[in-house]
């Protein structure tokens, strides 16, 4: 207990839904920009920024460039994406480009990747949404391929065929490669996590309800990994976060939040008849926010309350087998300078508590 570390997240949600509320892209960007490079002298040990493409839910495209700027401005902040949207990517591209954040920052960079949910990008993209599980799949390997191989190919890819030997360059500074991060939603992509020996991070909801609890999904990912050969693979969610310090307060996030749920609801597949069964759980989670209420909205989606009481959910999330929770301040469009007060709130009131805890636990 006591190692918990805290991170950065958001996905600059600013859906058609919203309407008139909707923000300038360009703005916003530049707002979440600013809040990931204030996270590092708030004590912050990473920050998380979103791959969305075509305006329709988020506004940031392009992670590992925007992940170039912070780094640029900051010297020890973990840059992170969440999460590059693979099949959506040429992955030796991909690696290029992560391989010279980790140059670039020397040796800070986290690989975050996962297939995404949004059929629209895939569309845009010309992208067959049907093989997100098998083009996924494959191409995370070929970019771990490409960072710790020179001279390789692959040949039998379903998906891509790489005849003649290859060497990427740069090659990362972190070895053998950056830390991997699986975003995972289902059982196939924790076990493909599991077996090949990357580390997974989590949707509390999502996990709740596919796994029971996210103290089951840690435990089941945890014993697939040893049981694959990687004993130390490692665990991480996010948490949409509010500090409220009023009942009145605590309802008015869990209303902002079930407007961000809303909002995100036409990202995802809604149809069982043509919804693919690899993301079927999607339809579910659809039809679950359809009907809540706001004070539906508890523990096993956000982490809210008074200082004490968001303390002990992170305390509750540490004991599920969580290292580090990257937290979600301007969701469902919290204002620029109410989310930097969010963000100080949990680094002045919250993260000492587990900060303490953690130099005790290295004095005992």
């Amino acid at each position: 207990m006591g190692r918990l570390k805290f991170g950065y997240f958001t996905l600059s949600d600013n859906s058609i839904g919203y309407g008139a509320r909707r923000r300038d892209p360009s703005e916003l960007i530049r707002e979440v920009i600013d809040q990931a490079i204030l996270a590092e002298s708030l004590g912050y040990h990473s920050a998380w920024l979103p791959e969305h493409h075509f305006g329709l839910f988020g506004v940031l495209p392009t992670p590992a460039q925007a992940l170039t700027y912070v780094a640029a401005r900051t010297s020890r902040l973990r840059l992170a994406a969440a999460t590059v949207v693979l099949p959506c990517n040429q992955p030796l591209r991909v690696a290029e480009e992560w391989a010279l954040l980790d140059v670039l920052s020397d040796g800070r960079a986290i690989f975050s990747a996962g297939r995404g949910y949004d059929e629209r990008e895939y569309t845009g993209f010309e992208i067959p949404f049907a093989e997100s599980r098998t083009r996924f799949d494959e191409e995370l390997l070929i970019v771990r391929k490409a960072w710790t191989e020179r001279d390789w190919t692959f040949p039998d890819g379903q998906h891509h065929k790489i005849t003649r030997p290859i060497t990427v360059v740069p090659r990362p500074v972190q070895q053998p490669h950056p830390p991997v991060y699986v975003a995972c939603f289902s059982e196939p992509t924790m076990r493909m996590a599991a077996e090949q020996g990357f580390n997974i991070i989590f949707a509390p909801f999502a996990a709740s309800m596919v796994f029971g609890s996210l103290a089951n999904a840690v435990g089941t990912f945890k014993e697939m990994a040893a049981a694959a050969g990687h004993p130390d693979a490692r665990a991480m969610c996010s948490y949409f976060t509010c500090i409220a310090d009023t009942p009145e307060a605590r309802l008015a996030a869990q209303e902002r939040l079930l407007y961000y749920l809303t909002n995100f609801i036409p990202a995802v597949p809604q149809d069982p008849e043509k919804t693919p069964p690899h993301i079927r759980y999607f339809v579910d989670i659809a039809e679950r926010v359809k009907h809540m209420r706001p004070q539906d909205l508890g523990e096993r989606s956000i982490v809210t309350g008074t200082v004490e009481e968001v303390i002990q959910q992170f305390e509750k999330v540490e004991a599920a087998g969580i290292e580090e929770v990257i937290c979600y301040f301007n969701f469902g469009l919290l204002p620029h300078a109410e989310t930097l007060e969010q963000m100080e709130r949990v680094s002045r009131e919250v993260m000492p508590h587990f900060a303490a805890a953690r130099e005790a636990a290295a004095l005992a």
